[in-house]
Protein backbone atom coordinates (compact mmCIF):
# COMPACT_ATOMS: atom_id res chain seq x y z
CA UNK A 1 0.00 0.00 0.00
CA UNK A 2 1.20 3.68 -0.21
CA UNK A 3 3.46 4.61 2.31
CA UNK A 4 1.01 8.04 2.82
CA UNK A 5 -2.88 8.39 2.40
CA UNK A 6 -3.16 9.27 -1.14
CA UNK A 7 -4.93 8.56 -4.25
CA UNK A 8 -2.65 7.42 -7.38
CA UNK A 9 -5.02 8.49 -9.23
CA UNK A 10 -5.48 11.84 -9.00
CA UNK A 11 -5.15 14.34 -11.43
CA UNK A 12 -2.08 16.13 -8.89
CA UNK A 13 -0.05 13.10 -8.63
CA UNK A 14 1.97 12.24 -11.93
CA UNK A 15 2.25 8.59 -11.25
CA UNK A 16 5.83 6.18 -12.47
CA UNK A 17 5.60 2.70 -12.59
CA UNK A 18 7.41 -0.32 -13.08
CA UNK A 19 7.87 -3.90 -12.08
CA UNK A 20 8.35 -4.76 -8.36
CA UNK A 21 12.03 -5.41 -9.16
CA UNK A 22 12.18 -1.72 -10.19
CA UNK A 23 11.93 -0.26 -6.74
CA UNK A 24 14.78 0.22 -4.93
CA UNK A 25 15.64 2.42 -8.19
CA UNK A 26 12.17 4.61 -7.21
CA UNK A 27 13.41 4.61 -3.45
CA UNK A 28 16.72 5.70 -4.75
CA UNK A 29 14.88 8.83 -6.77
CA UNK A 30 13.08 9.40 -3.74
CA UNK A 31 16.03 10.03 -1.69
CA UNK A 32 17.42 11.90 -4.21
CA UNK A 33 14.86 14.56 -4.53
CA UNK A 34 14.56 14.76 -1.02
CA UNK A 35 18.19 15.68 -0.84
CA UNK A 36 17.86 18.52 -3.49
CA UNK A 37 14.66 19.64 -1.82
CA UNK A 38 16.53 19.73 1.73
CA UNK A 39 18.75 22.58 -0.23
CA UNK A 40 16.27 24.64 -0.64
CA UNK A 41 18.24 26.10 -3.34
CA UNK A 42 15.95 24.80 -6.74
CA UNK A 43 12.54 23.81 -6.60
CA UNK A 44 11.78 19.75 -7.23
CA UNK A 45 9.06 17.62 -7.61
CA UNK A 46 7.83 16.81 -3.49
CA UNK A 47 7.63 13.19 -2.91
CA UNK A 48 4.37 11.83 -2.10
CA UNK A 49 5.03 8.56 -1.73
CA UNK A 50 6.78 5.43 -2.90
CA UNK A 51 6.38 1.27 -2.58
CA UNK A 52 4.57 -1.79 -4.22
CA UNK A 53 1.34 -2.30 -4.75
CA UNK A 54 -0.98 -4.92 -7.07
CA UNK A 55 2.72 -6.32 -7.61
CA UNK A 56 4.04 -3.27 -8.90
CA UNK A 57 6.69 -0.99 -7.34
CA UNK A 58 5.81 3.16 -7.99
CA UNK A 59 6.66 6.30 -7.20
CA UNK A 60 4.42 9.00 -6.55
CA UNK A 61 4.97 12.87 -7.19
CA UNK A 62 3.76 16.16 -6.85
CA UNK A 63 2.11 17.19 -10.53
CA UNK A 64 3.52 20.40 -11.95
CA UNK A 65 2.24 22.30 -14.74
CA UNK A 66 4.73 23.51 -17.10
CA UNK A 67 5.20 26.36 -18.71
CA UNK A 68 7.53 27.76 -21.82
CA UNK A 69 11.15 29.01 -20.34
CA UNK A 70 11.99 32.15 -20.53
CA UNK A 71 15.39 34.00 -20.59
CA UNK A 72 14.82 35.03 -16.94
CA UNK A 73 13.92 31.06 -16.16
CA UNK A 74 17.26 29.76 -17.70
CA UNK A 75 19.34 32.57 -15.95
CA UNK A 76 17.48 31.70 -12.72
CA UNK A 77 18.49 28.08 -13.08
CA UNK A 78 21.91 29.03 -13.37
CA UNK A 79 22.47 30.62 -10.19
CA UNK A 80 20.19 28.14 -8.17
CA UNK A 81 22.53 25.96 -9.61
CA UNK A 82 25.53 27.18 -8.35
CA UNK A 83 23.81 28.05 -5.32
CA UNK A 84 23.13 24.13 -5.18
CA UNK A 85 26.37 22.76 -5.89
CA UNK A 86 27.75 24.79 -3.00
CA UNK A 87 25.78 22.08 -0.62
CA UNK A 88 29.37 19.92 -0.25
CA UNK A 89 30.63 17.10 1.58
CA UNK A 90 34.12 15.72 2.77
CA UNK A 91 33.92 12.60 0.38
CA UNK A 92 32.78 11.66 -2.89
CA UNK A 93 29.49 9.59 -3.69
CA UNK A 94 26.68 9.27 -1.84
CA UNK A 95 25.08 7.21 1.33
CA UNK A 96 23.42 4.41 -1.50
CA UNK A 97 23.49 3.91 -5.10
CA UNK A 98 20.95 4.52 -7.47
CA UNK A 99 20.72 3.83 -11.45
CA UNK A 100 21.73 6.55 -14.53
CA UNK A 101 18.54 5.30 -16.58
CA UNK A 102 18.46 2.24 -16.03
CA UNK A 103 22.13 1.70 -15.34
CA UNK A 104 23.51 0.62 -11.98
CA UNK A 105 25.12 3.37 -10.47
CA UNK A 106 27.79 3.04 -7.79
CA UNK A 107 28.27 5.46 -5.12
CA UNK A 108 30.21 3.95 -2.26
CA UNK A 109 32.27 6.87 -0.33
CA UNK A 110 36.15 7.69 -2.02
CA UNK A 111 38.28 10.26 -0.26
CA UNK A 112 39.56 10.83 -3.89
CA UNK A 113 37.75 12.19 -7.05
CA UNK A 114 40.05 11.13 -9.48
CA UNK A 115 40.00 7.67 -7.73
CA UNK A 116 35.79 7.66 -7.14
CA UNK A 117 35.58 8.59 -11.28
CA UNK A 118 37.81 6.40 -12.38
CA UNK A 119 36.11 3.24 -10.42
CA UNK A 120 32.63 4.14 -9.91
CA UNK A 121 31.73 5.88 -13.29
CA UNK A 122 34.79 5.32 -16.06
CA UNK A 123 35.69 1.77 -15.09
CA UNK A 124 32.28 0.60 -14.58
CA UNK A 125 31.03 1.83 -18.27
CA UNK A 126 33.61 0.62 -19.78
CA UNK A 127 33.16 -2.93 -19.03
CA UNK A 128 29.94 -3.22 -19.34
CA UNK A 129 30.50 -1.73 -22.96
CA UNK A 130 33.17 -5.20 -23.05
CA UNK A 131 30.11 -7.01 -21.98
CA UNK A 132 27.68 -5.71 -24.43
CA UNK A 133 30.34 -6.52 -27.35
CA UNK A 134 32.05 -2.98 -28.06
CA UNK A 135 35.38 -4.63 -26.43
CA UNK A 136 37.06 -4.34 -29.69
CA UNK A 137 36.43 -0.81 -30.35
CA UNK A 138 36.58 0.49 -26.41
CA UNK A 139 39.27 -1.23 -24.55
CA UNK A 140 42.56 -0.30 -26.04
CA UNK A 141 41.45 3.55 -25.86
CA UNK A 142 39.26 3.02 -22.96
CA UNK A 143 42.86 0.90 -21.10
CA UNK A 144 45.37 4.28 -22.03
CA UNK A 145 42.42 6.72 -20.95
CA UNK A 146 42.44 4.96 -17.77
CA UNK A 147 46.24 5.23 -17.53
CA UNK A 148 46.02 8.98 -18.59
CA UNK A 149 43.53 10.24 -15.88
CA UNK A 150 46.20 11.21 -12.97
CA UNK A 151 47.51 13.37 -15.65
CA UNK A 152 44.27 14.52 -16.53
CA UNK A 153 43.36 15.61 -12.61
CA UNK A 154 46.95 16.29 -11.79
CA UNK A 155 47.07 19.49 -9.68
CA UNK A 156 43.04 19.08 -9.06
CA UNK A 157 40.81 18.15 -6.40
CA UNK A 158 37.22 19.60 -6.48
CA UNK A 159 34.54 20.36 -4.05
CA UNK A 160 32.34 17.11 -3.27
CA UNK A 161 28.93 19.18 -4.96
CA UNK A 162 25.80 17.57 -4.91
CA UNK A 163 25.07 17.39 -8.03
CA UNK A 164 21.86 16.55 -9.97
CA UNK A 165 23.34 13.61 -11.59
CA UNK A 166 21.72 13.37 -15.11
CA UNK A 167 20.91 17.04 -16.19
CA UNK A 168 19.69 16.82 -19.68
CA UNK A 169 17.59 19.20 -21.24
CA UNK A 170 14.57 16.90 -20.66
CA UNK A 171 15.04 16.63 -17.29
CA UNK A 172 14.50 20.73 -15.85
CA UNK A 173 11.15 22.73 -16.98
CA UNK A 174 9.88 25.85 -16.01
CA UNK A 175 6.92 26.11 -13.44
CA UNK A 176 5.21 29.74 -13.77
CA UNK A 177 8.27 31.10 -14.30
CA UNK A 178 10.59 29.67 -11.95
CA UNK A 179 12.80 26.19 -12.80
CA UNK A 180 12.07 22.93 -11.36
CA UNK A 181 14.56 19.91 -11.84
CA UNK A 182 13.31 15.78 -11.63
CA UNK A 183 14.63 12.50 -12.67
CA UNK A 184 18.03 12.96 -10.50
CA UNK A 185 20.50 10.73 -9.91
CA UNK A 186 22.35 12.04 -7.62
CA UNK A 187 25.41 12.18 -5.80
CA UNK A 188 28.64 14.33 -4.28
CA UNK A 189 31.42 14.76 -6.79
CA UNK A 190 32.73 17.26 -9.42
CA UNK A 191 29.99 20.07 -10.09
CA UNK A 192 31.70 19.88 -13.89
CA UNK A 193 29.78 17.25 -14.09
CA UNK A 194 26.39 18.76 -14.32
CA UNK A 195 28.03 21.35 -16.63
CA UNK A 196 29.31 18.58 -18.75
CA UNK A 197 26.04 16.92 -18.93
CA UNK A 198 23.95 20.25 -19.53
CA UNK A 199 26.02 20.90 -23.01
CA UNK A 200 25.93 17.24 -24.47
CA UNK A 201 22.69 16.96 -25.68
CA UNK A 202 21.64 21.03 -25.75
CA UNK A 203 18.61 22.19 -24.04
CA UNK A 204 20.14 25.16 -22.41
CA UNK A 205 20.19 28.51 -23.75
CA UNK A 206 23.55 31.48 -23.08
CA UNK A 207 21.91 32.73 -20.01
CA UNK A 208 21.55 29.78 -17.82
CA UNK A 209 25.81 29.31 -18.99
CA UNK A 210 26.66 33.30 -18.07
CA UNK A 211 24.66 33.13 -14.91
CA UNK A 212 26.43 29.99 -13.37
CA UNK A 213 29.65 31.33 -14.61
CA UNK A 214 28.96 35.05 -12.79
CA UNK A 215 27.75 32.77 -9.43
CA UNK A 216 30.86 30.26 -9.54
CA UNK A 217 33.37 30.65 -12.29
CA UNK A 218 34.49 27.45 -13.72
CA UNK A 219 38.35 26.61 -13.54
CA UNK A 220 41.23 26.24 -15.53
CA UNK A 221 40.84 22.61 -17.36
CA UNK A 222 37.38 22.59 -17.27
CA UNK A 223 37.44 22.00 -21.30
CA UNK A 224 38.92 18.68 -21.17
CA UNK A 225 37.04 17.80 -18.10
CA UNK A 226 34.02 18.46 -20.31
CA UNK A 227 34.68 16.01 -22.37
CA UNK A 228 35.64 13.45 -19.92
CA UNK A 229 32.47 13.89 -18.18
CA UNK A 230 30.50 13.69 -21.36
CA UNK A 231 31.84 10.01 -22.44
CA UNK A 232 30.52 8.57 -19.18
CA UNK A 233 26.84 9.35 -20.07
CA UNK A 234 27.93 8.51 -23.72
CA UNK A 235 29.07 5.52 -22.29
CA UNK A 236 26.10 4.82 -20.79
CA UNK A 237 23.52 5.74 -23.59
CA UNK A 238 25.86 3.06 -25.75
CA UNK A 239 25.14 0.31 -22.60
CA UNK A 240 21.31 1.27 -22.58
CA UNK A 241 20.20 2.48 -26.60
CA UNK A 242 23.15 0.35 -28.83
CA UNK A 243 25.49 1.15 -31.66
CA UNK A 244 24.96 4.33 -32.53
CA UNK A 245 26.52 5.78 -29.79
CA UNK A 246 29.84 4.15 -30.41
CA UNK A 247 31.00 6.61 -32.74
CA UNK A 248 30.55 9.34 -29.95
CA UNK A 249 32.02 7.35 -27.78
CA UNK A 250 35.08 6.73 -29.64
CA UNK A 251 35.02 10.31 -30.99
CA UNK A 252 35.18 11.61 -27.05
CA UNK A 253 38.27 9.21 -26.56
CA UNK A 254 40.40 10.71 -29.53
CA UNK A 255 40.07 13.90 -28.13
CA UNK A 256 40.88 13.26 -24.57
CA UNK A 257 43.89 11.16 -25.70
Amino acid sequence: MPDRSIDLYDDSVFLKKAPASALAMFQAEADGLRELRATKTIRVPDVLACGLVDGESYIALERLAFDTPTTETERRLGERLADLHRHCESRFGWFRDNTIGHTPQKNSWLDSWGDFFRERRLEFQLELAVGHGYGDELTEAGAKLVKRLPEIFSGYEPDASLLHGDLWGGNWASVNGEPVIFDPAVYYGDRESDIAMTRLFGGFGGAFYEAYEASWPLVAGHEQRCHLYQLYHVLNHLNLFGRSYLSQAKTLLRQLM
